[in-house]
């Protein structure tokens, strides 16, 4: 007689079948975005995001991985690369300033928003409300770097920085999302739909444009091909990690984006197929793993209010970002790409920017994220000296 265990543990724990589980999200993703119009306006990335968030909460996939981890890094490293290597230079030019404006608003939502919710949230978080207010207020303009480097400044309490930790990282996976859905929902719907739609017949005698590149070849790919691209890649990704030894005043990400956008100025390099469709699988990859990190059940843990004060803090932001933007005129692509520089840093900028098709937009979201890391810090201290004036502390 066999004996069923009163309970089933259905966890996948082993590394390689949580990344056999996570393809095959993606592939779903592809698949529905392209049958179905709801999917493919939502566009692969945001539904893979969800399946993965799917995954997690319900039990099948864990909340951290060792496969997370290397995506999150070695992983989406490559695969915006090789999309950058489509990229002309001319167009990230003309995208620079608007973006520069739209991070500045950012910035100010995200101090307005963690004095908020300082003022909120006091009675509830006690004492230590203004270091929670700095912390957010400079994560939330330079991304996790400033979390720690606050948080070590101020001297917050290991139970209180574990738990904002916590939310800030849920909350964070929520927030790609919803940039994922903004211009969607602030009209470019078509463009979306377009460069999701088909096979590589439906693109015959169409302008391979860097969409539709995402997502098609435009012509076979030969081994020799596959082979240049990983070579010039992964060289990239080496290369850049020696020159940010060498010179650290520089950080890796600019000298990666640098790199790569110097290497696509070259005709040969620029003409090897199927370089922006296999950096979006990985970035594809990406972002699935990133959903799967937004446990609900790690949120709940972490208690209600700090999940709330990071929750506000992150609304106010969004609000100041897209509604001053869009009065501004600044169009929704460049605003979303901005406010993750703002909240996730440059990774998180390159990988959103990347899953759209706005490469013209990569490198300045990457250097915005990287005024954040600089300016986060000194807005973070002054975020939560206006609250401990305000609330005390």
């Amino acid at each position: 007689m066999i004996v069923l265990p009163s309970h089933l543990d259905v966890m996948i724990t082993e590394p390689l079948a949580q990344l056999l589980l996570l393809v095959v999200i993606v592939l779903a993703s592809l698949v529905l975005a392209q049958r179905f119009t709801l999917f493919r306006s939502l566009g692969a990335g945001l539904v893979g995001i969800l399946l993965g968030m799917a995954a997690s909460n319900s039990g099948i996939l864990p909340g951290e991985s060792p496969v997370y981890e290397f995506l999150s890094g070695t992983g989406v490293s490559i695969g915006v690369v090789l999309i950058l290597l489509c990229v002309d230079v001319r167009s990230v030019l003309q995208a620079g300033p608007r973006m520069l404006v739209a991070f500045g608003l950012g910035a100010l939502g995200s101090a307005i928003g963690a004095i908020a919710a300082g003022l909120v949230f006091f009675r509830q978080v006690g004492d230590e409300t203004w270091k929670l207010a700095g912390q957010f207020g400079g994560t939330y303009i330079g991304g996790g770097v400033n979390f720690a480097a606050l948080g070590q400044a101020f001297g917050t309490s290991s139970n209180l920085f574990t738990a904002a930790l916590a939310a800030d990282v849920s909350l964070a996976a929520i927030w790609m999302v919803i940039c994922l859905a903004v211009p969607v929902l602030l009209g470019r719907k078509k463009q979306v739909a377009d460069i999701a739609e088909g096979t590589d017949s439906d693109t015959a005698g169409k302008p391979m444009t860097l969409e539709r590149a995402l997502y098609h070849s435009g012509r076979a790919i030969t081994l020799r091909d596959g082979a240049a691209l990983m070579a010039i890649a992964v060289g990239a990704l080496w290369f850049s990690e020696l020159l940010a030894v060498w010179l650290p005043v520089i950080p890796r990400v600019l000298w990666l984006t640098t790199l790569a956008l110097i290497a696509a100025q070259v005709r040969g390099v620029r003409a090897l197929p199927g370089a922006a469709m296999a950096g979006n699988y990985l970035v594809l990859l990406f972002l699935a793993s990133n959903g799967a990190r937004s446990v609900v059940a790690n949120i709940v843990q972490v208690g209600p209010f700090i999940f709330y004060f990071a929750a506000l803090a992150l609304v106010i932001h969004g609000l100041v970002l897209f509604g001053l933007g869009r009065l501004l005129k600044l169009d929704p692509a460049t605003l979303a790409v901005a406010s993750q520089a703002n909240i996730g840093g440059a990774a998180h900028a390159m990988a959103l920017a990347s899953a759209r098709g706005y490469a013209d937009r990569v490198l300045p979201g990457v250097a915005v994220s990287l005024l954040g890391y600089a300016a986060g810090n000194y807005i973070g201290f002054a975020v939560g000296a206006v609250v401990r004036g305000l609330v005390g502390g």
